[in-house]
């Protein structure tokens, strides 16, 4: 039988990590093994191999592909995407604090992708709202059972957490009907102020002259 869905999101156009088809369509498929060694293996000094190489480079259909390769699998040596080694040093730096949201929602949707800690922990938050099982997670993120039932368990603390501290009102509360702060706000509806009384003394004569000679 089959079953019809409201999902039309598209597929997300982020590789699996398995997903090596794009080296077929590379400028640098049919080369031979030891020109390709000399031209993006090349020494740091060789610049006419590196200026080739980059030629070659330039008008790859998988540049991109190759350079997220890279990354992801923190190959730091020879030339990816164009790019020689001391180029991809600054992006293998930051790659670990990326949180691409794009890799988020892939992940969401079924695909293998590479994830860093903070990509991994989003996908968790977003589980557990979703109302994810221990199994779903586990099979998301390729864990094991015991671990996903700590992560949802984790990311159940910190929800709360949040709640509690940040006192989030709920949606039929009086708190969630507050008016926007560029509009007025009448005398009817207004909260009243609350004063701090002063204590009898403090509004004496004697205590009066007294600051007059202190001063």
């Amino acid at each position: 039988m089959r079953h019809i869905t409201t999902n039309t999101q598209p597929i997300p156009g982020l590789r699996g990590i398995a997903d090596i088809s794009w080296h077929a369509r590379g400028r640098c498929h049919d080369l031979a093994p030891d020109e390709a060694d000399r031209l993006f293996f090349s020494a740091p000094r060789a610049h006419a191999a590196i200026a080739e190489a980059k030629t070659l480079c330039g008008t790859c259909p998988v540049r991109q592909d190759c350079f997220t390769h890279a990354l992801d699998n923190d190959v730091r040596w020879g030339m990816w995407g164009g790019l020689t080694e001391a180029e991809r040093k600054p992006w293998h730096a930051k790659v670990a604090k990326r949180l691409d949201y794009a890799r988020v929602r892939a992940v969401l949707m079924g695909r293998d992708v590479h994830l860093t800690a903070s990509e991994r922990d989003a996908v968790t938050r977003a589980a557990y709202i979703r109302g994810w099982r221990a199994p779903r997670l586990a099979y998301a993120l390729r864990i094991d059972l015991d671990h996903a039932r700590d992560l949802l368990r984790a990311a159940r603390h910190a929800v709360a957490d949040r709640d509690r501290y940040w006192k989030v009102p709920a949606p039929d509360s009086d708190e969630a009907g507050t008016p926007d702060q560029g509009g007025e706000v009448s005398s009817e509806t207004a909260p009243e102020e609350t004063f701090c009384q002063v204590p009898r003394q403090a509004q004496t004569h004697e205590l009066i002259n007294a600051l007059k000679k202190a001063a």
